[in-house]
């Protein structure tokens, strides 16, 4: 078993804009995770969980960009996000749907999945449609939050199934036929989720917590994580290669 599986009610799509549109402060991070996951990106991507493309700008001048995401109102504020871009194609799509495989045809290189697999009830089925879209020598690059003992109700509201632990989430990837490596990522974002759902018992993260995170804290701790690889952290950062 990967991770305890938790259940609970799927969140409105309405509540999952607001969380994009919130992150959408998070400019230092989002250029923090840019610098890890860009050197890892082919030329044909699929974005799963491509939500508002806070993440898709940073892909921009690559030869394809697919962007799914189960939210029809996020697809379509994704497509709407960046007129004149013809290299991307976007979609309301489940990465368990066996109509994802059928996004082989393209040939994508690569499968960027950045926060979303947690957010995926069958998360080894959707491992395998990464693996069986991509040929030989693909990537899929991905972030999951870390350590299920963090698990709180900001998880829960954000529609978490589980948060991942790194030796078991590599014996995942391994039986699906992924190679990996994988690194902790934030050490600060770690104690603060902590403290937000052991004590505070926070519900949600407010703008001000990602606005103060993000302007103060992300400059210096990515600075800090570059040169000396964490020993934990909130996220893991996942790099499986087929």
């Amino acid at each position: 078993m990967n991770a305890t599986q938790h259940t609970f009610p799927k969140p409105s799509a309405e509540y999952t804009v607001r969380d994009q549109e919130r992150m959408r402060f998070a400019t230092n991070y989002f250029d923090w995770q840019a610098r890890m996951v860009l050197p890892h990106v082919g030329r044909r991507v699929i974005e799963i969980g491509c939500g508002l493309g806070n993440f898709t700008r940073y892909m921009l001048d690559r030869d394809l960009v697919i962007g799914i995401d189960i939210e029809p109102a996020c697809a379509e504020q994704w497509q709407r996000g960046f007129p004149g871009q013809t290299n991307l194609m976007g979609t309301a799509m489940d990465v368990t749907d066996p109509a994802f495989l059928e996004l082989a045809e393209h040939r994508p290189d690569t499968v960027v999945c950045l926060n979303v697999l947690e957010h995926v009830e069958d998360d080894v089925t959707a491992l395998r449609h990464m693996y069986q879209v991509m040929p030989k020598g693909g990537r899929a690059l991905l972030l999951v939050p870390a350590y299920e003992s963090l698990y709180g109700p900001i998880d829960y509201n954000l529609g978490h199934y589980r948060r991942y632990s790194k030796k078991p989430f590599a014996e995942l990837a391994a039986s699906i036929g992924f190679r990996s490596s994988m690194k902790y990522m934030n050490m600060v974002g770690c104690l603060g989720w902590w403290m937000n759902a052991k004590v505070l018992k926070k519900t949600e993260q407010s703008e001000g917590q990602i606005k103060l995170f993000d302007s103060v804290i992300v400059p210096v701790l990515s600075r800090l994580e570059a040169a000396i690889p964490p020993p934990f952290g909130q996220s893991i950062f996942a790099v499986l290669e087929k």
